[in-house]
């Protein structure tokens, strides 16, 4: 089932008597079980009729037993089994899973991962109740989901702006939407967010940042470049070389695809670089400035420089910043 689905389901009062909950991405599964636990009984409810279990300090049998518990003054009672991929023994829950009682909702919060479809626990709750699989999103689909939860609340945001916050929180959905929720409060000036207005509430600089580094390079901007990369050496808490050498392998690595596409149309370029259509012109431009066997040759720079970063065949006096000006220098000619 998916997450919409789910979720209106449970606002609409229609329950399952026993979830799954899994993945690697744990935003939606907190978002789930904490709707449950917040609102399927009323606190007076709560008292008597919802467990909250740990997995680490659980075991199934409990669990099992404390399910099988008729509600006191209510309809339902909630079990909820935080951190369940920690929960020794967990299969053992599957005979309950196979009959489980209407008046109980059993949730299991089984983050970072997932559990064996091919188990018996699994297959049951298929049957009687329902998985839900939380994926982690690549770094591409981040930007969409940014303007997606924007909207729900009445905001938009610029391309740049989106791609901005991406390459700054990275693909965290709890972080990212923790940041959304405060840029929401502090901007009451307009409903559309701009990179201005990050840098002024999230203290991203609109100006020297990992995109604007990228754009730099692209155009061949040797002198842009070489600013950025300056700032990037005084700020090395915030912009250090694996993250600089991480995002532009990525940048580089779209380029040197862009030149053996067969259809280079708008659509399809932003569809196999898996880049926003707004973008695609800067990337096409960039790629006829960058030859495949250059391409080739940057990207042999940048494994260099991360091994570098790791100690191998650096000299340890030298700093990450100095080695980020290198690697720059290198790539411009």
């Amino acid at each position: 089932m998916e997450f919409a689905e789910l979720f209106q389901n449970l606002k609409k009062g229609i329950y399952h008597p026993v979830y799954l909950l899994q993945g690697e991405e744990s935003y939606y599964i907190d978002l789930i079980s904490d709707f449950i636990e917040d609102n399927v009984l009323t606190e007076a409810e709560k008292g008597f009729n919802q467990t909250i279990f740990y997995g680490k300090d659980s075991d199934p049998v409990n669990i099992s037993e404390s399910a099988r518990r008729f509600p006191m003054m209510a309809s339902k009672q909630v079990i909820i089994v935080k951190e369940a991929q920690s929960l020794s023994k967990i299969e053992l829950l599957a005979p309950y899973a196979e009959n489980p009682l209407e008046s109980t909702i059993l949730v299991l919060a089984y983050k970072y991962k997932t559990a064996d479809a091919r188990s018996k626990l699994v297959k049951a709750i298929k049957k009687n109740g329902v998985v839900f699989t939380s994926p982690k999103l690549y770094e591409n689909r981040i930007p969409a989901w940014i303007d997606g939860f924007l909207k729900e609340r009445g905001y938009t945001i610029t391309p740049q702006a989106a791609q901005l916050l991406t390459a700054y929180l990275g693909t965290e959905l709890g972080k990212i939407a923790n940041e959304l929720n405060k840029l929401v409060i502090a901007v009451n000036d307009t409903n559309r967010i701009t990179p201005e207005h990050i840098e002024r509430n999230i203290g991203v600089s609109k100006d020297f940042n990992l995109l604007e580094l990228q754009s730099a390079l692209g155009e061949k901007n040797v002198l842009k470049a070489n600013r950025i990369i300056a700032y990037f050496a005084s700020n090395l808490a915030l912009n250090p070389i694996q993250k600089t050498v991480a995002g532009l392998y990525f940048y580089f690595s779209k380029l040197f695809t862009y030149h053996f596409l067969k259809d280079k149309s708008e659509r399809n370029v932003a569809a196999e670089l898996r880049v926003h259509p707004y973008f695609v012109r800067e990337y096409v431009d960039a790629a006829k400035r960058y030859t495949p066997t250059k391409l080739y040759e940057i990207m042999g720079i940048l494994r260099e420089y991360d091994m570098k970063s790791k100690g191998f065949k650096a000299s340890t006096m030298v700093d990450s910043g100095d080695l980020q000006k290198e690697m720059i220098y290198k790539i411009l000619h």
